[in-house]
């Protein structure tokens, strides 16, 4: 399984962002799909979940009501549109997948790309 983020960059707080990922190595339909982030010196936190069966989740934390995940079976691509930045948003963000279901955590989650940097300024 591979998994590769893209659409990072630097904006201004207020800004909106998308971010896409790419999966290959697995059959899509069968696997549910997060997006995690880790800003400096943090742990690296659930942001949303696009799970097998086409259910959403969202952190209540990390971007509730800014963000939202959508899904392309047929490209394998899972994106995370991101809007009204703030600078607290400023992260690497993470591709993941699971097979099956998936709880909201990344111990729940078995593989991962490599980050998309996010730097929100203010």
């Amino acid at each position: 399984v591979q998994l590769q983020a893209s659409g990072g960059g630097l904006v201004q707080a207020g800004d909106s962002l998308r971010l896409s990922c790419v999966a290959s190595g697995l059959t899509f339909d069968d696997y549910s799909m997060a997006w995690f982030r880790q800003a400096p010196g943090k742990e690296r936190e659930f942001v949303a979940q696009l799970t097998w069966n086409g259910g959403t989740m969202y952190s209540a934390d990390s971007g509730k009501g800014r963000f939202i995940i959508s899904g392309d079976n047929a490209k394998k691509t899972v994106d995370l549109r991101m809007d009204s930045l703030t600078p607290e948003d400023t992260a690497d963000y993470y591709c993941e997948a699971a097979k099956g279901c998936a709880a909201p955590h990344a111990e729940s989650y078995t593989y991962w790309g490599p980050g998309t940097l996010v730097t929100v300024s203010s």
